[in-house]
């Protein structure tokens, strides 16, 4: 059976807004093993919504159309649809009643032209929004049912889950269906390349499938399993996965929706550990990544964003000498900036990060995209090295250059790397190393870098100078 996604709206084919509904409508779909094979996005113009049902209807069992359920004069899904096929609108008085209670509850007047939003095609099954006032519904035209749900991506997923897919569900027949079991598992320092390369032997017996897709910084890996039972394809996503995290080692840091930094959160709060940040070039974004994670509060125990060297001296008390002999972006430094905020903040861990994310300031020596980046541990703070934790080197991963252990268990770690990249990713790059070496120090693993980046500088082992 074919699924088709229409997706309706001016801005989303002006540009002035990305277009995810598609995505969050395929990646649902394919939990039901359903084949999308037509994505038409469509400006709010009647005639070019036409043409789409029209096509769709042909060629499609089922279509999913998002957006154009508002109540203004561009929200002309309902209309147009009834118009397509011949149906007339009628008033759905349960619909208005649960559009009116929704004005109700949140203290305003409905305005008139919310009651549009009760009107639906003739023979139209109603699909309840709980969190909305556009309600969605359904119709059958041949062989095509046609699916509207809103636009808005957090009532879009709340109706999918609890109207949709249960529709089309049952709607689906057949001895060939399979149950699909599908995860998300995220990776961050090495390339998709070496990453595919890493996982070759592995999904390729036709049970199941392995996906690859990049999202700067990060290498997602999406492991699709199909079976005749539910239980036969959790088992089969259960073991590619477990190959998968054995082969990559702490190269896999999460899975499903967890982020890097709610995952620094969990291990911090699980160990009893707190951590302080230091912030030259990223300028406080490990702070706000970190306290973006709810009861952060626990572990986390204030940032200090030395921009200038004065503020590096008063703030921090780094050597005005140093700073003047190695300069800002260089190793002393961004050791004493680590040190010190763990010191003065009196956390468990210190990170600190000193670099040029451009598009000026380089020179040959320090060129544009150069960053130090340091971490302290308390003495005592993870205990004695866990052999068992430590993580293989795999390919490029593991920075070259030193021999001595990259595991900062008590003492502090400091590497340099050349992030060739533009501004924003430079920062966004530098916190997430960070971050990540403040997980693999918990995990006694190496402290390595991205291996899809070049390098400058070297490192130096915990306690070093």
């Amino acid at each position: 059976m074919k699924a088709e996604i229409i997706t309706i709206g001016d801005e989303l084919l002006r540009g002035e807004i990305v277009d995810s509904n598609k995505a969050r409508i395929a990646e649902r779909l394919l939990l039901l093993d359903l084949e999308c094979r037509h994505q038409v996005s469509v400006l709010d113009d009647p005639e070019d919504m036409r043409d789409a049902f029209r096509r769709a209807a042909d060629r499609s069992d089922f279509v999913l159309v998002s957006g154009g359920l508002g109540p203004t004069r561009d929200d002309l899904t309902t209309e147009v649809l009834a118009e397509t096929f011949g149906r007339k609108l009628e008033l759905d008085e349960a619909s208005l009643a649960a559009i009116e209670a929704f004005f109700a509850r949140v203290g305003r007047e409905m305005a008139e032209v919310n009651r549009k939003q009760a009107y639906f095609p003739s023979g139209a099954d109603v699909l309840p929004n709980p969190i909305g006032t556009a309600p969605g519904f359904s119709i059958r035209e041949g062989r095509a049912v046609f699916f509207a749900v809103p636009g808005v991506p957090r009532e879009l997923d709340r109706m999918m889950d609890e109207q949709v897919l249960p529709r089309i569900e049952r709607l689906m027949v057949g001895p060939e269906r399979h149950v699909v079991r599908a995860t998300l598992l995220r990776t961050f320092g090495m390339g998709e390349s070496t990453l595919e390369s890493e996982l070759l032997d592995l999904a390729r017996d036709g049970e199941v499938d392995l996906g690859f897709r990049t999202s700067f910084p990060d290498n997602f890996l999406r492991p699709v399993a199909r079976a005749g039972t539910a239980a036969e394809a959790d088992a089969r996503i259960a073991q590619v996965t477990a190959a998968i995290r054995a082969r990559l080692g702490p190269i896999v840091y999460a899975e499903g929706d967890e982020t890097m930094e709610s995952v620094v959160g969990r291990m911090l709060t699980e160990r009893g550990l707190t951590i302080a940040t230091a912030e030259s070039c990223t300028g406080g974004l490990i702070a706000e990544r970190i306290t973006d994670v709810p009861g952060s509060s626990a572990y986390f125990l204030g940032g200090v964003v030395p921009y200038s060297n004065a503020a590096k001296i008063s703030l921090l008390g780094v050597s005005e000498a140093v700073l003047e002999k190695e300069g800002a972006v260089s190793e002393p430094v961004v050791r004493a900036m680590a040190e010190s905020v763990r010191t003065r903040f009196g956390s468990d861990f210190g990170v600190a990060t000193s670099g040029i994310s451009g598009p000026d300031g380089g020179t040959p020596e320090k060129p544009v995209g150069l960053v130090w980046i340091a971490l302290s541990v308390g003495e005592g703070a993870l205990g004695e090295a866990r052999e068992e934790g430590h993580g293989e080197r795999h390919g490029e991963s593991t920075v070259p250059g030193t021999e001595s252990t990259r595991s900062a268990r008590n003492g502090t770690f400091a590497d340099s790397f050349v992030f060739p990249v533009d501004r924003s990713r430079h920062r966004m790059l530098t916190a997430q190393v960070a971050l990540d070496w403040v997980r693999r120090s918990m995990l006694g693993a190496e402290l390595v870098g991205p291996s899809l980046l070049r390098r400058s500088g070297g490192g130096s082992a915990p306690g070093g100078s």
